[in-house]
């Protein structure tokens, strides 16, 4: 079918909205619809949203009133211009959506946009529809499998899902309400993706799912398959040169993923692991479901397996209860480790959620103070991270002109962005390049090949 259509796409939040805003852009595809940057030029537009941080509603429901303004405009003129909310807030807000904002055609849940075309198809029918039910059956053994569609490579780097939800219930986190429990998909549709992501140009994958060291997909013979034998599948596919995965939880580092780490060249040496926080008393109160000791036992196991392993980390500061005491355990912890880079974020209570509930609420003003210094340390760290990088080579993949002529942007395998001068025909290839300077955010360097011819 041509595009005779245009549907704008504007993801919030995490990695996985990227990824799912992409297929549904692949799913729509084959119906009729391009995609366009300008929502002025769009006949559908999909908020697709994120519940994790904070005032995340607020934001989705300033972005519909100056979405009501286009499809108001568009209509004047005899255009039908349709509206959905899709994702985490639409799964836990989906009626409150529709009754703030009566302009939303489309309410779709995290785990549905596979169905879009159908669900479209009845708006057409029968005008609104809400559909935020979490699926009975395996939602990854049917229609959501991407590969029945085209898929569209967007550089030389994509996400490919391949877990959603989450069993742990931390008790600030609304992911096991928005997302539902662990699920993840077979072995065979991910390798599949692979391949024709491979064969579209694609040279990095990073599988992501919530909790996406917890994969038990079916593998080939019908038994479930571990993250890291999974790892080991994709490492064979022609073309892929790089693996990574995010988000982890350090009570899933199982021993076949730590070994793939030490067995595949392909599997880049930096791991994202949150801790939330350095106190067994903050960790117990998170339900974290592990201790200090336990996480500080997986980072030394992966840093045996592969001595140039990198990390980083989340923290959360100011959770209800914490003390002087607990933020300095935060504190230890990021010293011991000696992060690569690490996020960190003021606690902020989510409606539903068990800790929201909880006594001993913790003041803006000392949740700032204690911010402050936590963010300090991860950046006395990654700095020094940085500056060990200066003089040494590292293979990286270039990935897209920089805003220099003649410059390139690549990724160094600890995810760093990296600047050389270089010839835009290497895009997409993996080179040696020198590092020569390191700023906070980046890397500078020359491919090693000019470095040698100079002399240097």
């Amino acid at each position: 079918m041509s595009a005779d259509r245009k549907v704008h796409i504007k993801s919030f939040g995490c990695q996985m909205n990227v990824y799912d805003s992409q297929r549904m852009a692949d799913t729509l595809a084959p119906e009729g619809f391009a995609e366009t940057l300008t929502p002025e030029d769009a006949d559908l537009i999909i908020l697709n949203t994120c519940h994790i941080r904070e005032k995340a509603a607020d934001k989705v429901f300033s972005e519909l009133g100056r979405m009501r303004v286009l499809k108001e405009t568009a209509a004047r003129s005899g255009r039908r211009v349709k509206i959905a909310v899709a994702g985490c807030v639409a799964q836990a807000q989906g009626e409150e959506i529709v009754r703030r904002a009566p302009t939303v055609d489309l309410v779709i849940g995290s785990q549905a946009y596979h169905r879009l075309p159908e669900l479209l198809a009845r708006v057409d029918r029968n005008g609104r529809v809400v559909d935020t039910e979490f699926p009975i059956e395996d939602k990854f053994d049917r229609l959501k499998d991407p590969t029945r569609h085209a898929i569209q490579a967007r550089g030389v780097s994509a996400f490919v899902t391949v877990q959603e939800g989450c069993d742990k219930f931390c008790t600030f986190c609304v992911v096991p309400y928005t997302r539902g429990a662990e699920a993840s998909r077979p072995v065979l549709q991910i390798v599949a993706e692979a391949e024709r992501l491979a064969d579209a140009g694609v040279r990095e994958i990073t599988l992501i799912g919530q909790n996406v060291n917890a994969y038990h997909g079916r593998g080939p013979d019908g038994s479930a398959c571990t993250l890291g034998r999974l790892l080991l599948l994709l490492a064979e596919v022609p073309g892929i040169a790089r693996l990574r995965y995010t988000t982890s939880h350090p009570c899933d580092m199982e021993a076949s993923l730590i070994a793939a780490h030490r067995d595949l060249p392909a599997l880049m040496p930096y791991l994202h692991i949150p801790a939330q926080a350095g106190s067994d008393r903050m960790l117990a109160l998170m339900n974290r479901r592990h201790t200090r000791a336990a996480y500080l036992d997986v980072i030394a196991r992966l840093r045996a397996a592969r001595a140039d392993m990198a990390f980083s980390s989340d923290f959360i500061v100011g959770f209800p209860g914490e003390n002087e005491e607990d933020i300095r355990a935060t504190l230890s912890l990021i010293e011991e480790v000696a992060y690569a880079g690490a996020f960190s974020f003021k606690y902020s209570p989510r409606p539903g959620t068990p800790a929201a509930a909880m006594p001993d609420q913790i003041p803006e003003e000392a949740k700032l103070e204690r911010l402050h210094r936590v963010q300090a340390a991860i950046d006395r760290h990654s700095t020094a991270f940085n500056s060990r990088c200066v003089e040494r080579t590292f293979e990286i993949l270039l990935e897209r002109a920089g805003r220099h002529p003649g410059q390139i942007v690549g990724r160094s395998p600890y995810l760093q962005p990296v600047q050389v001068m270089a010839p835009k025909a290497l895009i997409g290839e993996v080179a040696a390049v020198r590092i020569t300077k390191a700023s906070s955010n980046s890397l500078f360097g020359v491919l090693a090949r000019d470095a040698q011819a100079m002399g240097d």
